[in-house]
């Protein structure tokens, strides 16, 4: 996580509600030659103390968790360059804006059995973002298609040792260099979900 305190001022409170929101992250778990990476959706309960989550079970990563590992989850959110000209201040350099939470935590394998409620319940967080459109859920799969999915996935879970959060919005700019580029940000639309991004530096 960036070092500068600026912009690891968020409680833990606004870190968790971002990370369940995003509800998707890159997993990352050592590996030999070098770490191991995932891109995976999770459940974060309201504590931010578990997360949990489905692997294929053909991936590299469900080897790994033979024994239970030491991992991380980065969460990502908007993010844009920020050109110096934009500030209306002189000496300034290029920088990029952006909003990311760490889950650090301990990961392990569960057994088969808690898969088809895991499966229930992520479906049904997912598919509530969705409304007014009628929910999909396993009961709408025939038995043998449902079981076939069953046998290629695992279920995991991650107790949550430490949230990291990182919100890079210019905190460290005086109020009108801020809202200056906060605006170009937008109008530029060079990144990810810069709308976004400039709302969020507007009220940093």
């Amino acid at each position: 996580m960036h070092p500068n305190p600026a912009f690891r001022a968020e409680d833990r409170t606004r870190n968790i509600g971002f990370a369940r929101e995003r509800a998707f992250g890159v997993l990352a778990v050592p590996g030999e030659d070098a770490p191991l990476l995932s891109h995976v959706p999770f459940l974060l309960d309201e504590a931010g103390e578990v997360a949990e989550l489905h692997l294929v079970r053909s991936n590299p990563v469900v080897r790994a968790l033979a024994q239970p590992q030491k991992v991380r989850i980065a969460v990502t959110g908007p993010d844009s360059y920020v050109s110096p000209d934009w500030y209306g201040v002189a000496d300034q350099v290029p920088t990029w804006n952006y909003v990311a939470v760490h889950l650090v935590g301990v990961l392990e394998l569960r057994p088969d059995a808690e898969l088809p409620d895991l499966l229930d319940r992520q479906s049904a967080f997912y598919e509530a973002r969705l409304l007014p459109k009628p929910p999909w859920t396993t009961a709408k799969m025939g038995p043998d298609a449902l079981q076939r999915l069953m046998r290629m996935i695992v279920p995991c879970r991650m107790r949550v040792a430490e949230i990291q959060g990182t919100w890079k919005l210019n905190q460290n700019k005086e109020p009108a260099a801020r809202l200056a580029a906060a605006d170009l940000v937008e109008s530029a639309d060079f990144g990810s979900e810069t709308r976004a991004l400039a709302a969020l530096m507007r009220k940093a």
